[in-house]
């Protein structure tokens, strides 16, 4: 059968068509951002600038892309269509009429949905592994830099022996196949998904220790919502199926915190030893608040700025990473959508199809462009204050 096909143009304006849930959000999303940009702290002051804007901007249209991805993606990722096997783009396919935008892969599997789908998981586990990483990081990096002593020596001691190993051979390691049928990536897993619970049920007993009642509903609150993601995260028995991850992609949560989180401790340990000689740490202590209270509610709210310009870099490279470890089909199955996977399996027949590679190279170069401009913006304010 010959496949019809649709000119360049009409391939871009379908492309943006498809995208019309995601530019409506951006819309909104703006036009609620300037509206109440005083009221906004640190998010209103980066849209003073125009790399602010272009960092929002870049990172919003992934996030609602991944929000909307069933809405914008014209077929399954995973579905095949015979016919279609390396279309060009901008080949129709006969079933439908639908457009394969972007052409067709090796596997006949409609390129622009695989690209739209893998925003899901790069937006799932990038931003949620580095959340992870960093209050494992923050957790034991605010009494290793306060109190110092031999606290300060064991800890550092466990983060620079993690930083000293090669990230490329600990990463492979971590996430090889055989190692899920260990118990090593659950044990981890247990270990670190309880530094959340910790830190929060810390965070309200330091500040509202004198108040039994509200602090008995946070605490109740925290390990409630806590446990039910820790029992779905670590031992799948989310009873209602809404928390859950598949080993392989817990494989790669796991060494993603791992790897990460001596660097956030290095960079909230420094913070800490040099917050803790400023005149409000001193007054807190002279009104008799105790070290955690210190930590939590005076150390830590001073040190988001830089905290926060690393969130965003560590998400960049957590994408980069992601890739990475999809081209080398290690992690994700190897039918994921994600963009690594994709840009390998594309790879193989590089030379002479070009199409299917390009747009999750594209796409992971974006979005981690979008992050570093981001960061940017934050670094530039943080400065200002």
């Amino acid at each position: 059968m010959q496949l019809e096909f649709v000119g360049w143009f009409q391939i871009l304006l379908g492309t943006l068509w498809r995208f019309w849930p995601v530019w409506l959000a951006l819309a909104v999303l703006f036009a609620l951002s300037f509206a109440f940009k005083k009221r906004l702290g640190l998010y209103g002051q980066i849209l003073d600038t125009g790399v602010g804007i272009a960092g929002v901007f870049i990172c919003g249209f992934w996030l609602f892309s991944a929000i909307f991805a069933g809405t914008i993606a014209p077929f399954n990722p995973l579905g095949q269509y015979p016919i279609m096997k390396d279309a060009l783009p901008g080949a129709i396919e006969p079933n439908s009429g639908q457009i394969f935008l972007f052409g067709g892969d090796t596997l006949a599997r409609d390129v622009f949905s695989r690209m739209v789908f893998g925003s899901q998981i790069v937006m799932i586990i990038a931003p949620a592994a580095t959340l992870f990483a960093l209050m494992v990081g923050t957790t034991l990096g605010l009494p290793a830099g306060f109190f110092g002593g031999k606290i300060d020596t064991f800890l550092s001691f466990l983060a620079n022996l993690v930083l000293a190993f090669p990230v490329i051979l600990l990463f492979y390691l971590l996430v090889t196949p055989g190692i899920m049928e260990t118990p090593i990536p659950y044990t981890m897993a247990g270990i670190f998904f309880i530094f959340p619970i910790i830190f929060f049920c810390t965070l309200f007993y330091t500040r509202y220790s004198h108040r039994p009642g509200l602090l008995a509903i946070q605490i109740g609150l925290t390990v409630l919502i806590g446990g039910w993601i820790y029992a779905g995260l670590v031992f799948n028995a989310d009873p209602f199926g809404i928390v859950a991850i598949r080993p392989n992609e817990l494989n790669i949560f796991v060494a993603v915190v791992f790897a990460s989180s001596p660097g956030v401790f290095r960079i909230v340990r420094g913070l800490s030893m040099d917050i803790k000689t400023r005149d409000y740490v001193a007054a807190a202590q002279t009104r008799g608040e105790s070290s955690w209270y210190i930590m939590l509610w005076e150390v830590l709210p001073n040190a988001r700025g830089p905290l926060i310009v690393d969130v965003c870099l560590r998400i960049g490279y957590t994408t980069i990473l992601l890739g990475t470890l999809g081209y080398f089909g290690l992690g994700l199955a190897p039918e994921s959508p994600d963009w690594g996977t994709a840009i390998k399996d594309s790879s193989r027949l590089l030379r002479a199809y070009i199409h299917p590679a390009l747009p999750p190279v594209v796409a992971l170069m974006s979005f981690v462009l979008g992050l570093n401009l981001l960061a940017d913006a934050l670094r530039e304010q943080s400065l200002k204050d």
